[in-house]
């Protein structure tokens, strides 16, 4: 470290919502292709890396206790990649101060990743191009990148293919969160049966995003994108977790615009008219006892940023 080095360094990374995700039949490798749009939304975790003796992560906030503090982690993988690298040893602290719901389907944990390879990236000096912090957050996870990007996005392949897309105007959300959490594999793997048993498997051909959703976005338009959203992946986790049908018919009974499943869940999220509708849809939804926790938010925003260091 020179003596013109920041001491610690700390990024700040959004939340997102899938407004469109489409889901191929599993590839021969198991995976499956997307036509995922992803928009980051204002919850925000807070990544702070400093020089320590060797790797090591801590977290605060809210349902802290359920984040992985070892190798699994993926700040600490993202750390490691970026390390090894550029030949060093990753001997940096990273604290995450998370406020994105844990394990609730809107990639808190893939915007951990970004923002430690983000904060890594400033505190050693690397000067690693975007291009290639894009190619690390896409060998961490399908989510990593959109996370870095931000703003508006349509992923596909696994996701991690991504392609900016234009936002007219700012959306504004309401997320119910659930108790627990649902693991994404077992959605994708209920989803298979599901579809098997259905005869419905559409095969594994690369998905298409909706035109009609393309325009909602571009225009701004949150009636037209309320009747464009969709998600793929909705009734595999209401197979796995029934009882999120009865929070996502609260949230249209108290006039929100759209309700859907945000990715593989169990957090819910409900389009809102104005900041004003969104704020009456939580108090609502608050009141309804169908979830844990709301919590209002807009977007599109930013991606992962530098706001200290």
């Amino acid at each position: 470290m020179t003596a013109s080095s920041p001491s610690s360094v700390t990024v700040r990374v959004p939340a997102k919502v899938n407004v469109q995700l489409a889901v191929a039949g599993p590839r021969s490798d198991g995976f499956h292709a997307l036509a995922n749009v992803f928009l980051a939304v204002s919850l925000y975790d807070r990544v702070t890396v400093t020089p320590s003796d060797g790797l090591r992560v801590t977290c605060s906030g809210p349902d802290a206790a359920q984040v992985p503090l070892d190798a699994s982690n993926l700040a600490a993988r993202a750390a490691l990649a970026l390390a090894g690298r550029y030949g060093r040893e990753a001997d940096v602290h990273i604290h995450i101060d998370k406020d994105i719901p844990v394990a609730g389907g809107m990639a808190g944990g893939s915007a951990d990743g970004a923002g430690a390879l983000v904060a890594c990236d400033a505190l050693w000096g690397t000067g690693a191009s975007r291009s290639e912090l894009l190619e690390i957050c896409a060998e961490l996870g399908s989510d990593v990148p959109f996370s870095l990007i931000g703003g508006v996005a349509l992923g596909e392949g696994r996701g991690e293919v991504l392609t900016p897309l234009e936002a007219g105007g700012t959306f504004h959300w309401v997320f119910a969160v659930a108790d627990g959490g649902l693991s994404t594999p077992a959605v994708y793997g209920e989803c298979d049966r599901l579809r098997a048993a259905a005869g419905t498997d559409p095969g594994p051909d690369q998905p298409s995003a909706s035109p009609a959703l393309l325009a909602a976005l571009r225009a701004g338009d949150a009636v037209a994108l309320a009747a464009a959203v969709s998600n793929d992946l909705q009734s595999a986790a209401l197979s796995l977790r029934p009882s999120l049908a009865s929070t996502l018919s609260a949230g249209v009974e108290a006039g929100a615009l759209a309700a859907l499943v945000s990715g593989s869940g169990p957090t819910t999220a409900f389009l809102a008219k104005s900041r004003e509708d969104g704020e009456r849809v939580a108090a609502a939804l608050s009141a309804s006892g169908t979830c844990r926790a709301v919590r209002v938010a807009a977007g599109p925003v930013e991606g992962a940023t530098v706001v200290a260091g």
